[in-house]
């Protein structure tokens, strides 16, 4: 049943997916291309040619090509300057029956611009085929001469010629500038409604409103249509989208309008030019009507499809998602069909948008500075993807799975096991008063056969270990104390210790952390899970006792308990626990065959967890707590705690990438792999996203510096991530509440704890990838709280970034009005969704400066035995 339920729902959302492509690529019927246009603008360069070195470049054959192309498609076409080949331009434009638009360019050179006038006027007396004459082409728009300077070389070329002679300008610098049109016989006006941000269905109204504005203030000059177009590539400007399908709309409109009301134009441009990009960003390489390969870039006559490959596209898109979820499906036997139905919305969208991006990105022109930029993009954008899916995946499983299989009972009464038990308790520099509370709820265990072993290792003051050795002595023979000084390996190196001192008789090693206070039955329930000789590990939560002390350990209590009661429940149904170095029970042969704890991983709990999946052994998990411990007392030392995590799962996932990664070279299983590498992601993807953000605030300042020169990152690129928080704040808010027991209140101080240690994730990550050897940062318990000053202090980095982001957000609001863009605005918005994990931090740090009620939050969850499967 639940095999046909997987099959409907993957083929339902085939089906959608195939109709939304569709959809979104109808066929929209506009006016046919004109047999002849009036007059295109004419640039000749390929794809690796520029105007800015030899002025022998394009060589003249290449002119001549381009010109032959464009025979029969246009009356006339209008150039930019007459220097070096272009000036060849009239005789080869004659020889293929096309007139020109003979164009003079004017800059802030004089001696290049008294070159280019005298140059022009010969060409104008020399070829017939030059109609007009253009002196300078937005010269008073970016500021490289005075009206004054420009008219008196507007005066000279009228003198000199019998063609007309005109200046080339916007609409709008025309109509602050009318003492030029005194000195020109037309007046030649740019139209680009996509710099003005506006949407392409209003452009054409747009243009002729404009240029009717021009018109009717100088009714006495003929006004010609100098530049018009639309680019097919480049941000979003407002309301204005660049692409093909909306190139061929507008031009297509515009020709017809042009037409009906006899209007003289010339089409910007003929070819697309690649070099423009330096002077106008990445859009001004895309205005052309044929590509840069001389390639037609949209239907001239047929409707017009916005990507006509869409068909090719949605099928990549249902193959990929079809391969995902199979995947998905054939792991997880158990999903009930809304959790199937939730990861296949998560990965038909996202395989889609992926297709969709790529495809984007491939039709443009690419530089190697672009291209290498593009490629880390998307392979950001992939990494994205992949948390996006580990994490939908756990919420699935998390509330949409049927019966847990593998969860463990408690043995009931009169099933105690008489296995002997050799519980390990490491200690270093530890309160002597927790310690003695940990030994005396140890002496109260209801087991008949266990020891204790307490190690002491390297605490230097006597003060501090003399009180529980004697401690030890009064409780009987079943304690046995060591102080060891020096010893080495860390905690590891304290419980290998304790191996060698351990019970010959013992058959399982039991740890707890010098501050649990343990429940009586914590032995007699789960040692008979040992009598399956498979069980390698048995498990039982971390827990806490002092979350009521203060809001700060409240927060940091709920923040905790998400792992054990939902990341440890979906992992244990394909025995891929994550062990840890308390509450834990481990089978001595296995632990003495697999080689002991590991002293060179500070997580050496975690790391033997794995070496025992490698050597083919199981561990069980019962979510039901057995232990309670002491939380950290302030962030830094919370921080601590987590950075050690971390960079000990980047240490395990170096060590083991081998076995991790390839089938062969262990025991693991595929369901194995994946958790332990699935279950990593998120804090690998906070070690990328704090390189991000650094690179982020340097993109902004360039932005801030460069607005015309510098784009913001495509939009796409900022919404995904901003797609995954958004995810992952829902999954967060809905287990919580669903599976943990937390109230609202303390699935929000749940959420900001987490958010607060995002930063220090991400360090210990990229530290854990990059080096080798870190020193293991033991948890002080019964610290000093922070004061105000302290509080700052411990999240000064976040502080930094945090307000680094805050300042780039605030600069990008001065970038000018006319730059604006949703490119632009939703990379704002991204900038101070990323600022969020820095300010939890702050807060956290603050909240544990200050003794707030933990009532504040709401009352302590219950425990969860039953994990549901009736949800």
């Amino acid at each position: 049943m639940k095999l046909i339920s997987g099959i409907l729902v993957a083929a339902v959302f085939a089906v959608m997916t195939f109709l939304l492509w569709g959809y979104m690529n109808r066929p929209e019927r506009e006016p046919p291309w004109p047999p002849h246009i009036q007059g295109v603008a004419f640039s000749p360069y390929a794809a690796d040619q520029n105007p800015f070195g030899s002025k022998d470049v394009p060589p003249v054959g290449q002119i001549d090509s381009d010109l032959k192309l464009l025979q029969n498609k246009t009356y006339a076409v209008r150039t930019y300057s007459v220097l070096g080949s272009l000036g060849k331009v009239p005789e080869l434009a004659a020889r293929h029956n096309i007139s020109v638009a003979l164009g003079v360019q004017l800059t802030r050179n004089k001696a290049e611009n008294e070159q280019e006038l005298r140059t022009g006027i010969a060409l104008a007396h020399q070829y017939r085929n030059v109609v007009r004459v253009i002196v300078g082409n937005e010269v008073l728009l970016r500021g490289d001469m005075p009206a004054s300077e420009l008219d008196a070389y507007l005066d000279r070329a009228r003198a000199a010629v019998r063609q007309p002679v005109g200046y080339a300008d916007t609409w709008a610098t025309w109509l602050k500038n009318p003492e030029v049109a005194k000195h020109v016989d037309f007046i030649a006006v740019h139209l680009f409604p996509y710099w003005e941000g506006v949407d392409v269905e209003s452009a054409v109204d747009f243009c002729f409103r404009e240029l009717k504005a021009v018109q009717d203030a100088y009714p006495k000059k003929p006004v010609i249509i100098g530049e018009i177009g639309w680019p097919s590539e480049g941000r979003i400007r407002a309301a204005a989208v660049a692409s093909v399908s909306n190139e061929a709309l507008f031009l297509r409109r515009f020709l017809a309008r042009a037409q009906k009301e006899g209007q003289r134009y010339y089409i910007m441009e003929a070819f697309d030019q690649p070099w423009k990009a330096r002077d106008e960003g990445a859009v001004g390489a895309y205005w052309g009507i044929y590509d840069v390969n001389r390639q037609p870039k949209f239907e001239f006559v047929a409707p017009i499809v916005r990507i006509p490959e869409w068909h090719m596209l949605a099928a990549i898109s249902v193959a990929l998602a079809l391969l995902m979820l199979g995947v998905f499906y054939m792991h997880s036997g158990s999903l009930r069909t809304r959790g199937r139905t939730l990861l296949a919305i998560v990965v038909y969208a996202a395989a889609t948008v992926t297709v969709w991006v790529i495809y984007d990105y491939t039709q443009q022109y690419l530089t190697p500075t672009t291209l290498v930029v593009g490629s880390l993009l998307i392979l950001g954008m992939l990494g994205v993807v992949a948390v996006l899916f580990a994490e939908a995946h756990e919420w699935a499983e998390a509330h949409w799975a049927g019966t847990h299989l593998r969860l463990l009972e408690p043995a009931r009464k009169g099933t105690a096991s008489s296995r002997k038990v050799s519980v390990h308790v490491p200690a270093y520099n530890e309160p002597p008063d927790m310690l003695i509370d940990t030994l005396d709820a140890l002496a109260r265990l209801d087991y008949p056969n266990f020891e204790v072993i307490v190690i002491d290792n390297n605490t230097r003051d006597e003060a501090v270990w003399r009180p529980v050795e004697e401690h030890c002595r009064r409780l009987g023979e079943r304690f046995r104390f060591f102080h060891v000084a020096p010893l080495a390996g860390f905690k590891a190196g304290a419980l290998n210790y304790a191996m060698s001192r351990t019970a010959p008789d013992a058959e399982i090693i039991a740890v707890i952390d010098s501050d649990y206070r343990v429940e009586p039955n914590w032995l007699r329930d789960l040692i008979p899970a040992f009598d399956s000789p498979r069980i390698a590990i048995v498990q039982a939560p971390q827990d806490y006792r002092d979350e009521h002390d203060n809001v700060f350990k409240a927060m940091c209590y709920a923040e905790y308990r998400g792992f054990f009661y939902i990341g440890m429940i979906t992992r244990n149904e394909r025995n891929a626990i994550i062990q840890h170095g308390t509450m834990t029970l481990v089978r001595r042969y296995v632990l003495s065959a697999v080689g002991g704890w590991a002293e060179w991983c500070i997580t050496e709990d975690a790391e033997l967890g794995l070496r025992v999946f490698e050597a083919g052994y199981e561990a069980v998990y019962l979510p039901q707590s057995y232990g309670r411990g002491l939380m950290p007392d302030t962030f830094i030392d919370y921080k601590r705690q987590r950075f050690r995590w971390a960079y000990g799962a980047m240490q395990i996932l170096r060590h083991h990438a081998a076995a991790l990664l390839r089938s062969s070279q262990s025991a693991l299983t595929a369901g194995q792999r994946y958790h332990f590498v699935a279950g990593w992601l998120p804090w690998i993807a906070d070690g990328f996203n704090l390189l991000f953000n650094v690179a982020a605030i340097g993109w902004s300042i360039a932005m801030i510096i460069a607005p015309h020169r510098i784009d913001p990152p495509l939009m796409v690129f900022s919404v995904l991530p901003l797609s995954l928080f958004t995810f992952k704040l829902v999954k967060l808010v809905h287990l919580y509440t669903h599976r943990v027991g937390m109230n609202f209140r303390q699935t929000a101080a749940a959420a900001i704890a987490g958010l607060g240690l995002a930063h220090t994730i991400g360090l210990a990550v990229l530290k854990g990838l990059l080096t080798r050897n870190q020193p293991f940062f033991r948890t002080p318990k019964h610290s000093a709280p922070h004061r105000f000053q302290a509080a700052v202090t411990a999240a000064r980095e976040e502080t930094i970034l945090m307000l680094a982001l805050w300042s780039s957000a605030l600069g990008i609001r001065t970038i000018p009005k006319e730059m604006a863009s949703p490119d632009l605005t939703v990379w704002l918005v991204a900038l101070l969704i990323q600022s969020i994990p820095y300010l939890a931090a702050l807060l956290v740090s603050l909240t544990s400066a200050f003794p707030l009620p933990a009532s504040l939050l709401g009352k302590r969850p219950a425990d969860i035995t039953k994990p549901a499967a009736q949800a």
